[in-house]
């Protein structure tokens, strides 16, 4: 979660595009939202589901090639 704060964060790699999410850290919590609608839905994960989504997106353990 490093880099993560109580401010909403884009990714560096989205160049300023608006197709993407935002991230931040909320009540010991993670957040997630769609930077084109700020004001929509909001996911919370606790930190422990985050950090094993992170590892299943960055293995590409769901679907091994």
């Amino acid at each position: 979660m490093s880099g993560l704060t109580a401010n909403w964060s884009k990714s560096t790699k989205s160049n300023g595009s608006d197709s993407c999410v935002e991230a931040r850290i909320h009540a010991g919590n993670v957040q997630i939202r769609d930077s084109k609608d700020p004001s929509g839905p909001v996911l919370t994960f606790d930190a422990s589901a985050y950090l094993a989504f992170l590892t299943t997106v960055k293995t590409n353990s769901l679907h091994p090639r």
